[in-house]
């Protein structure tokens, strides 16, 4: 039987603006709002950020505190992801909000170059990020823009560091960093498959116009998907996209192309092994 496509959405991110695109939402409002549409669309996951009133990038715990109040609200068993990456804080301020505890968080594990900048991850700061997510009992989503950060999950894994079959997603098309590339691609879903083995989940995002291209990629070979405003502004070369919600309809739309299912919030947790929300297990038998 073929696993349903979980569909991940990054509704915000660090870098686009309203200039870009006005259906980037900034305030936590619009980030709630947006992530229930994105919800209603199919999407099971959202990856979240959060910004300042000018639109720079924020680590403030409060803002994500108000952020994951109105998506539990909002969106009952939603999987909430917070970003750790390094475009909205340094050292530990990229891990502050993590004691809020939320289903998962992403983890990137290695550095690598990035459009005019080196996107830092030290080793120090890689093992306090994944001790606070095991203290915190959250589920990292191990970020690989190279195939080292696909090897250095396996050597987390085996010390001790994740606990389970770890998340892989690869990053593909970012400037200075993995282009979109098929043998690569291929080559990563065989590494994920012998290291962790052939039942592994992975997931596929690719920045700009490659969004459309690692979606229809990842499908097609059973992954599971991320689209969203944070990554791609855009529905094609004319058209700017409305919501994040119109990105995750046309994913849909490729898995049903594909024949495949979109999961739900309760087959995305049963995939990733996340705990079911306390409101949703009441009444079932155990």
């Amino acid at each position: 039987m073929t696993t349903p496509c979980i569909i991940c959405v990054a509704i915000t991110g660090s870098l686009p603006r309203k200039e870009n695109n006005p259906a980037v939402p900034i305030t936590i409002s619009e980030q709630i709002e947006s992530t229930h549409e994105a919800f209603e669309a199919g999407a099971s996951i959202v990856h979240a950020h959060v910004r300042n009133d000018d639109e720079t990038p924020s680590s403030d715990f409060e803002k994500f505190a108000a952020l994951k109040k109105g998506i539990e609200k909002h969106c009952p068993g939603m999987i909430l992801q917070f970003s750790t990456g390094g475009r909205s804080g340094a050292g530990e301020t990229r891990g502050g909000m993590l004691p809020l505890r939320p289903d998962m968080a992403s983890l990137s594990v290695g550095s690598n170059n990035f459009p005019t900048r080196v996107y830092e991850n030290p080793p120090d700061l890689v093992d306090w990020l994944a001790s606070e997510m095991l203290t915190y009992n959250i589920k990292p989503e191990i970020e690989a823009f190279d195939l080292s950060h696909i090897l250095k999950a396996k050597d987390m894994a085996d010390k001790g560091q994740l606990v389970g079959t770890p998340y892989i997603q690869f990053v593909m098309g970012v400037k200075n960093a993995m282009p979109v590339d098929r043998d690569v691609f291929d080559y990563y879903i065989h590494t994920v498959k012998r290291l962790f083995g052939e039942d592994a989940p992975w997931c596929a995002a690719g920045i700009g116009s490659n969004q459309l291209t690692l979606n229809e990629w990842a499908i097609a070979a059973g992954g599971h998907a991320r689209t969203g405003l944070e990554d791609n502004v855009r529905l094609d070369r004319d058209r700017l996209a409305p919501s994040n919600a119109a990105l995750v309809r046309r994913t849909v739309d490729i898995c049903e192309q594909n024949n495949r299912s979109v999961a739900t919030w309760q087959e995305a947790r049963r995939i990733l092994g996340l705990r079911m929300p306390e409101t949703s297990t009441k009444g079932q038998a155990a």
